[in-house]
């Protein structure tokens, strides 16, 4: 089996660490290593040679920083330029489906938090042993822990079968980010999962479904494809990827397959996309009185909080309650926790100032 990280994103809503030039999955935001290199330890399963990042022109040095000795610098796939998760995964399904087209590749991100490690090697070698026995598109899910509105959900249908000792679904239907309500009546249904987007499939079984639901991709794919290894390869990539769709694999190939084609594999992951500052406290905190901590801190009737500061900057707090503090010197982010969501709004205010729009 290949693997493919995902690192190209550009996560807003953790500003002021995440930021346009270096976003979350290059930071130490859960432990002291960063996101992208939790993720590979992860894969630790595979051979080096077996595992491969998927990010853009603008981060290429950052990757080859934190990762250049995790794994072959020639496994660094870059995108030209950003066109969402479809043409991304395309893309590296070309790459590696050059040399090795009938390979069991898995997609997993950069940015996302999965602390039951065990669990997830367990489910990945079932999905692979389900794709080489059924050809099917599988997808390794968890139940949902609170009604989420910016998650897609999976709803699932009868058992099938299990492999290994571990049950696997069939599947019904998407739904992406539903309202509240909505998410509610998810919640309280046994039927609905999170969509993490760990995906498990054949490079030629995914590359096929992208000539039948997204052509144009395809055709720009099979393009690049063509001049991968050659002198013209950076060339191609830059004549013929931007003009690929711009569109996600949930909506532009997932949400038109047939349901008959797709598996669900339910998991006990600890899985988290750790969106919020609010999502990471509820992570990592120990109780709900608890305090997390990175970097200097002194307090006094502190509770429930999370202050990340610098190690040069002592962060000195009194009577505070349920707050998430963020210092990176040239920003400091003060907020409660469950308003951390709203930091996207405190990101577009940013982007229409010209004497802020640097600390993007």
């Amino acid at each position: 089996m290949k693997a493919v990280i995902l690192a190209g994103g550009t996560g807003t809503r953790l500003w002021p660490m995440s930021r346009r030039d270096k976003p979350k999955q290059f930071q130490k935001l859960i432990s002291n290593r960063t996101m992208l290199q939790e993720t590979i330890a992860r894969l630790d399963f595979l051979k080096p040679s077996d595992i491969y990042i998927s990010t853009n022109s603008r981060y290429l040095a950052t990757v080859k920083q934190q990762a250049a000795k995790l794994i072959p610098v020639s496994n660094i796939i870059i995108e030209p330029d950003l066109r969402d998760t479809a043409p991304c995964i395309g893309l590296a399904a070309a790459y590696i489906g050059k040399k090795h087209p009938h390979e069991v590749m898995c997609i997993i991100y950069a940015d996302h938090l999965i602390k039951n490690t065990g669990e997830l090697v367990n489910k990945l070698k079932v999905a692979e042993k389900l794709t080489k026995k059924e050809n099917t598109l599988n997808i390794v899910e968890v139940k949902a822990k609170y009604p989420n509105v910016n998650l897609g959900y999976v709803k699932i249908g009868k058992k099938l079968k299990e492999i290994d000792g571990m049950e696997i679904f069939a599947f019904e239907r998407f739904t992406e980010k539903p309202d509240l309500e909505t998410a509610k009546k998810f919640l309280q249904s046994y039927k609905y999962l999170w969509n993490t987007g760990l995906y498990v499939w054949r490079i030629d079984t995914i590359l096929k479904k992208f000539k039948e639901h997204l052509p144009n991709t395809f055709k720009q794919l099979s393009a690049i494809q063509k001049h991968l290894g050659t002198a013209k390869e950076e060339w191609a990539l830059k004549e013929y990827y931007p003009k690929c769709d711009k569109i996600s694999i949930d909506y532009g190939i997932m949400e038109k397959v047939s349901p008959k084609e797709v598996r669900i594999i339910p998991a006990e992951l600890q899985w988290s996309d750790v969106g919020t500052w609010e999502s990471i406290y509820g992570e990592l905190a120990k109780s709900e009185t608890s305090n997390i901590v990175k970097g200097r801190h002194i307090g006094i009737d502190t509770h429930s909080s999370l202050i990340y500061g610098r190690p040069d900057k002592v962060i000195a707090t009194i009577g505070i309650k349920g707050l998430a503090i963020v210092d990176t010197g040239d920003a400091l982010l003060i907020c409660k926790k469950e308003r951390s969501q709203d930091v996207k709004k405190i990101v577009e205010k940013l982007k229409s100032s010209e004497r802020y729009n640097k600390l993007l």
